[in-house]
Formats: C-alpha cells, structure tokens, sequence
C-alpha cells in the first residue's frame, strides 16, 4: 500500500514538473512572437529597400509576402532572427530557452525555410 502512494506522488510531482515545462515553452513562443517578430519585420523591411534595384523591384507586395512568410510560425520568426543575427545562440542560453528552440525546431520542423 505504501509503494502506491510513493508512486503516485512520484507521478504527481512528474507531471506538475512537465506542466512547468509546458508552460515556459509556451512563454518562449509568446516571448518570440511579441519581442523578436517586430525586429524580423524591421530587418526583413530594411534589407529589402537596400537591394532594390531593376531585378528586385521588392515592392510593398513583395515586402507584404516575405513578411508573411517569415511570420507564418513561431520557428519560423525565431529562424530569421537567427539568420539576420537579431538574436544568437548566446541569447538563447542566457535566457535559458535553447532547449526550448530546439523543441520549437523539432515540433514545427515542417514549418521552417529550407
């Protein structure tokens, strides 16, 4: 009888320490869509008044579509951040959410740029 009740504390405590886990993902992804989206569109804005040219005409339609598409998901917004250099890997482990990227990577895998 006490073996049960050891388990099932066990299993309490297990599953309140997974619904902190979930809760702090939850917290990066809402984290990367207020703070980290704005600057993405900034950047994505910025890099394509700098390349406009006769090729690239990068009109408010095309600036309309890339934004879009980089907003589509939270793995993809954290994935520009890295590739424009907005954020790094230092950030993510400073903020304690490099795990939490890479779950993100892994969930929405079929979500990201190639």
């Amino acid at each position: 009888m006490e073996i049960i009740v050891v388990i099932a504390i066990l299993f309490l405590a297990w599953l309140i320490w997974q619904l902190m886990r979930a809760k702090h993902f939850t917290q990066f992804k809402r984290q990367i869509v207020q703070e980290l989206k704005p600057k993405v569109i900034e950047s994505i804005i910025d890099e394509m008044l700098q390349t406009r040219s006769a090729q690239l005409p990068n009109s408010s339609t095309h600036q309309e579509a890339t934004i879009s598409y980089w907003s589509a998901s939270a793995g993809r917004i954290l994935q520009a951040a890295l590739m424009r250099e907005i954020v790094d890997e230092q950030w993510l482990k400073e903020t304690g959410n490099l795990r939490n990227s890479q779950h993100l990577f892994h969930v929405e895998r079929d979500k990201l740029h190639r």
